[in-house]
């Protein structure tokens, strides 16, 4: 069976950009081949990104592109949006995600068997993108579960549980493995109509037996795996397995500062003053700078901070046919003095609510709900 490729691709953001420094120091024997899919929308910021990372690896990071594209003159984006007659990507209609980053994907895939790195942190409780072909697998090296639920949910199928007795058995003893072994008997239900359940069960089939033991566990699935046709399962050996560490936003920042690549320019905090209270703000995303993920409040950041950009962003919008980034309001009706005046106020408000929670950051605040919109632009 022939080799998988080992691929990580790159957004432009905080995580993808730690962990390709992360594999790249910790697992110099892998050959790591690395992507960039370009929308032609992204800040400056993000190429200035890009090459600081090409220099630290000392290696290229491939610019997927299309030839289509390529002998129209125009960029990506342009490209798709004369090719929708106007009509603006958005959370119902995510054409942006399918043409700009999925299809140039896979075009780079190209049916090899490959494994993905997915840079989804400790701290996020969020599953990514996993692709509906068998040849690409998805690895989360930042979580104390590496594995994807597609994966997971082959292991702790009841009709595997012979053969996965098995292999507990190799790698657990004692006490031990009768925790395991008990954990792998709780029922799972694989009904459709209770897909929450599932999940439930699983995450919590999953951690329990994690925590009895990460490499034991790790090394259970990877037996496992070489009676499937995923990418691992044509692997002798995966170096892994053997890792116990779990890496949450501090981390991230610590990779990037220490390394010499830097945190990008739009994730460092600008304060503001509104109606003498003090907030700040900044970008809680990488991708294009008109992501209609965004919160308000991030579209006043690209307003103050990026204005040209702002601007551009503007022309795309056609308020008679409701073709509008943000729901239900134009970007020209959201830089109205008053309304800015009242994105911030509220911004602030919500902020001092977060102060007092675990996480140090307040734009956790926007990850959480914004990120899982749009997992495939952070792979």
């Amino acid at each position: 069976m022939k080799k998988p490729r080992h691929i990580l691709g790159i957004s432009g953001g905080k995580d993808s950009a730690a962990l390709a420094i992360y594999l790249n120091d910790r697992y110099p024997q892998i050959d790591f081949q690395y992507y960039f899919c370009d929308t032609g929308k992204e800040l400056d910021e993000t190429y200035e990104l890009i090459t600081s990372i090409e220099s630290y690896l000392g290696k290229s990071i491939k610019k997927l592109d299309n030839p289509e594209i390529n002998s129209t003159g125009d960029d990506p984006f342009d490209f798709y949006f004369k090719s929708f007659r106007g009509y603006l990507p958005s959370p119902q209609a995510r054409w942006c995600t399918a043409l700009m980053k999925l299809k140039p994907f896979e075009k780079f895939v190209n049916g090899d068997s490959a494994i993905s790195y997915v840079g989804i942190r400790g701290d996020e409780d969020r599953e990514g993108y996993i692709s509906r072909e068998n040849n690409i697998q998805s690895i989360f090296p930042f979580r104390k579960n590496i594995w994807s639920n597609d994966v997971l949910l082959k292991f702790f199928d009841p009709k595997n549980q012979p053969k996965v007795s098995e292999y507990f058995n190799q790698y657990f003893s004692g006490e031990n493995l009768d925790r395991v072994l008990s954990y792998l008997k709780e029922p799972i239900s694989f009904d459709r109509n209770h897909k929450a359940e599932t999940e439930k069960t699983l995450k919590h089939k999953v951690n329990s037996s994690l925590n009895v033991g990460i490499p034991e566990f790790n090394r259970t699935v990877f037996d496992f795996l070489k009676t499937t046709d995923y990418p691992l399962a044509s692997e002798i050996d995966y170096a892994l397995l053997d890792n116990e560490d779990v890496l949450v936003r501090d981390d991230i920042f610590k990779i990037l500062r220490e390394s010499g690549v830097g945190v990008p320019a739009y994730y460092e905090k600008v304060e503001f003053e509104v109606d003498g209270q003090k907030g700040e703000y900044a970008r809680s995303r990488s991708g294009c700078y008109f992501c209609f993920f965004q919160q308000k409040i991030e579209w006043i950041w690209l307003y103050e901070q990026h204005p040209e950009m702002f601007k551009k962003a503007m022309t795309y919008e056609n308020e008679d046919e409701l073709f509008t980034w943000v729901p239900n309001e134009s970007l020209k009706e959201l830089v109205q003095p008053q309304r800015i005046k009242q994105i911030k106020l509220g911004h602030i408000q919500r902020s001092n609510k977060e102060k007092s929670k675990s996480s140090p950051y307040l734009l956790d605040i926007l990850e959480g709900t914004e990120r899982d919109g749009c997992n495939t632009c952070f792979l």
